[in-house]
């Protein structure tokens, strides 16, 4: 909703920014979309090698 205010205020100081703002997110919204999916890759890696590394304490009774 905040978002949505301020796009109209800020179409209300300068409309032709306001208007290609609106056209230019979902284009850079699908550019950086690559590296969204690349982000939970590698944090899924990571979280796997944290729990590979914790599992002989976690046998052991020092988990949760």
């Amino acid at each position: 909703m905040l978002n949505f205010l301020l796009w109209c205020i800020l179409f209300v100081v300068c409309w032709p920014l306001a208007l290609m703002a609106l056209f230019l997110y979902p284009i850079v919204w699908l550019l950086l979309l690559p590296f969204r999916i690349m982000g939970m890759a590698v944090g899924g890696v990571l979280e796997l090698l944290k729990t590979l590394l914790f599992l002989p304490a976690r046998l052991l009774g020092g988990g949760r």
